[in-house]
């Protein structure tokens, strides 16, 4: 289907004409990946740079990231920045060529776009891909084109590209500018009641709740439009609206 004739598809027969989506957690379990990333990146320091581990765990490395995003809040919001410049000022305090943190950061990488999708995500995502135009939006720094979802997304925006993090509206904004479309003319989903739920509806979009953990609803929140455990549901709730 040519773009003009799926986009007036869209208009002729749904309220939505653009679908914004959250990945780590709502798309992929996020634990794991960050897990198997850091172990990975880990063994190759133990190898490469064995002063810096036998000083530093992965606690202290973690401590030192959270420390250096509270000292350098201009680059707070984009996290392979802030491993970076961790990794970087790690090396060179136990004595090794800081230039070595960007092949670490490269080996980080390759294990972090090796996401395992839910087993809904792929077929649901080629289904709405007929329906709507999808926009991925996320505070992480998986590359969706990296990853198994590939092809699956009109647009890809990270809170490093646009320069801030949800809860910020940045995100959002850049999806709507895009897509040309009013926020009422959107829908976001995304696992976190408030960097994504609250979020986007403080900006006048719609936001489903992907609560595949079962988890409860903050009770100083206004519960969601809509609430589903996977993207399964999401379609049946779709086809009512």
């Amino acid at each position: 289907m040519r773009v003009a004739e799926r986009i007036n598809k869209m208009t002729a027969e749904h309220p939505f004409r653009l679908v914004t989506v959250d990945l780590d957690d709502t798309l992929w379990p996020c634990a794991p990946t960050i897990e198997r990333a850091e172990e990975g990146l880990y063994a190759w320091l133990e190898r490469s740079a064995p002063r810096l581990t036998q000083a530093c765990d992965q606690e202290i490395m973690r401590r030192h990231r959270r420390d250096l995003m509270a000292r350098r809040p201009e680059i707070a919001h984009d996290i392979t920045a802030v491993r970076r410049q961790s990794l970087f000022d790690l090396l060179a305090a136990y004595g090794y060529d800081p230039a070595m943190a960007e092949d670490a950061m490269a080996l980080f990488l390759e294990h972090r776009n090796q996401v395992e999708p839910y087993a809904d995500v792929i077929p649901a995502l080629r289904d709405l891909a007929d329906e709507y135009r999808l926009v991925s939006v996320t505070n992480g720094n998986a590359d969706v084109e990296r990853t198994p979802l590939r092809g699956l997304f009109d647009l890809t925006l990270t809170a490093a590209a646009v320069g801030a993090r949800k809860p910020d509206p940045a995100l959002f904004l850049g999806a709507l500018r895009w897509g040309g479309v009013r926020p009422d003319q959107a829908l976001h989903l995304g696992d976190d009641p408030y960097l994504d739920v609250q979020a986007a509806r403080s900006i006048g979009m719609v936001a489903v709740w992907v609560n595949r953990a079962g988890s409860l609803w903050p009770e100083k929140l206004d519960p969601p439009v809509a609430e589903v455990a996977d993207l399964t549901q999401l379609q049946q709730w779709l086809g009512g609206v």
